[in-house]
């Protein structure tokens, strides 16, 4: 069972796309450089305008979560995980994280990047304020028996 939801977003040009332990994108429009986890902004969904079907399917630690980002000719895919105490209830932001943290930012955990590991071709887009980004979020359950990372 597959579960996908797109978000649109916008490039800014104080994205610094920096951070090593998480990304975001977040419904504000303004962003200054201390925001360096922020890869894009204006976004049409924070986490709580995800289908309850979404939410429900990325609450379980056997939920693979893969984010794509897409900015122009640009494409770059995340993987990462769902947990039980996921609350996916923030109006403006959505973070993916390289740790095990959950709070209601939170879209996924054990994420193989952050930041600070997206292709600097990418983040390049993501600087042009007219660019718009798409990024893919689909959610799969694993089977119980596949061993995930701890």
């Amino acid at each position: 069972m597959v579960k996908t939801e797109v978000i649109t977003a916008y490039g800014h040009r104080n994205i610094q796309a920096t951070h090593r332990a998480t990304f975001e994108i977040t419904k504000d429009e303004s962003l200054t450089r201390k925001g360096d986890c922020i890869i894009a902004v204006k976004a049409d969904k924070g986490l709580v305008d995800l289908s309850e079907e979404f939410k429900e399917a990325a609450r379980n630690r056997n939920a693979r979560i893969t984010i794509t980002i897409e900015a122009g000719s640009e494409k770059e895919t995340v993987n990462a995980f769902g947990d039980s105490d996921l609350s996916l209830s923030h109006k403006t932001d959505v973070v993916v994280r390289k740790s095990n943290y959950v709070c209601s930012r939170t879209l996924a955990v054990k994420a193989d990047k952050a930041a600070c590991d997206l292709s600097r071709s990418l983040v390049k887009k993501l600087r042009n304020p007219n660019q718009m980004v798409k990024i893919i979020v689909s959610v799969t359950k694993l089977n119980d028996d596949k061993s995930l990372p701890t």
